[in-house]
């Protein structure tokens, strides 16, 4: 790190391993005595230590890793962190002027196979108060210096395409528009929520549809939000429009839409509705940017784990700005945290050697009172031991 101290930059790696090793853990439970958790807070309440400086070496590696593949996703999405009720200087609204708190939005780098490789950048803040004076800056700026950023790596990385990849609320003719007019060097997916009108009359939803589907496309969704895992299936159309973009301008695009057909009864069909710039003419180039835009899933993933597993909202700490820094760290080890669980499932049978240090693996099993095994374990097998000391059960069927 090099946060202009060479005392500061070793209590950050400090911490940071702190936390890595005790992630639920509030920050005096993850130190070692109150020596250590004295230091911890008065590392978070330095005004001299930026946040951005913190995540500095991790967006650093994170670009090195990138560049060992010739796709990579960029996600953004914003997440609410609630601190409602906890007297912290600084917060804003959230959803409502009652319930206090602060966003983040970061860009997570994934593979195509949806490996994470790390966070890219990201924004903090806290609303403005209502009657705040003076000029509030649109929230939604965000997702437009979002893709600038990821335009500005692309020029730096020849041999790897970098695609950002968001939800609705980056449906923007701004963004679109920035995008092409840098010469779209990142190319851009983001989900469909305005059915406009294209300049022949027609609304963009339904002319896409016109005629015959490309094809058909079959996945397994997984269980969320209660719902059951089940099968989905498809059918897809694309097709090349020219978007109405203010006065004279115009931004060409590709629509793709993707509706199920046979859902289940009580079951709403799913239904995916995609901008992009890239051109699609064959199913196999929808099927693609289906799979890509389905990577976004991963950053949800990513917040889950920051805000659950590493139980970001509980921190207890006076200010915003001492939240920046801790959530600088944070999002580090949940990085790691979802790299591991990522690792676990797609490649169980690898060496815990590989990720894990030899008294990490002996303090699993000892941890566990299980016996280690006569040959080296597997990172799945380490894994599956860490779980079960936060709940996991670990039976057979069980993911």
């Amino acid at each position: 790190m090099a946060l202009g101290d060479e005392r500061l930059n070793k209590r950050a790696k400090v911490l940071m391993e702190r936390l890595s090793a005790k992630p639920t853990a509030s920050i005096p439970m993850a130190c070692r005595g109150w020596g250590e958790t004295v230091a911890a807070y008065r590392f978070l309440g330095n005004d001299e230590v930026d946040w951005q400086a913190i995540l500095a070496p991790h967006w650093e590696r994170t670009r090195s890793r990138m560049r060992a593949h010739p796709v990579v996703l960029c996600l953004q999405d914003t997440t609410e962190l609630d601190f409602n009720g906890q007297g912290i200087a600084g917060l804003g609204r959230l959803n409502y002027e009652a319930r206090r708190g602060m966003y983040l939005h970061p860009t997570y780098a994934v593979t195509v196979e949806r490996e994470p490789l790390g966070v890219l950048d990201a924004w903090m803040w806290a609303r403005e108060e209502v009657d705040a004076p003076g000029a509030s800056i649109k929230e939604s700026v965000r997702w437009i210096e979002g893709y600038e950023r990821v335009a500005e790596l692309a020029l730096g990385m020849a041999a790897t395409r970098l695609v950002y990849v968001a939800d609705r609320e980056a449906d923007l003719m701004d963004m679109m528009l920035r995008a092409q007019t840098l010469g779209t060097p990142a190319d851009w997916l983001v989900r469909a929520k305005h059915n406009r009108c294209l300049p022949a009359g027609a609304k963009l939803f339904s002319h896409t549809c016109a005629g015959e589907p490309l094809g058909e496309i079959m996945f397994t969704m997984g269980s969320r939000h209660g719902r059951p895992a089940r099968e989905v299936r498809q059918q897809l159309w694309a097709r090349r429009v020219s978007l109405p973009a203010g006065k004279a301008d115009t931004v060409s695009a590709t629509c793709i839409v993707a509706r199920e057909i046979g859902a289940p009864a009580g079951a709403k069909p799913v239904e995916w509705r995609l901008l992009t710039n890239r051109e699609a003419p064959t199913a196999a180039d929808v099927v693609e940017l289906i799979d890509w835009y389905r990577a976004r899933w991963e950053i949800e993933t990513f917040f889950h784990v920051v805000k659950n597993g590493c139980r970001i909202e509980a921190l207890q700490l006076s200010a915003v700005e001492r939240l920046e820094r801790a959530i600088a760290l944070f999002m580090v080890v949940a990085w790691r945290i979802a790299h591991l669980m990522r690792t676990g499932r797609t490649c169980p049978d690898l060496d815990a050697a590989l990720f894990f240090e030899p008294d990490e693996i002996r303090g699993a099993y000892l941890l566990t009172k299980k016996k280690p095994p006569a040959t080296p374990p597997t990172v799945n097998q380490v894994l599956r031991l860490i779980a079960t000391l936060g709940g996991f059960l670990a039976r057979k069927g069980d993911g």
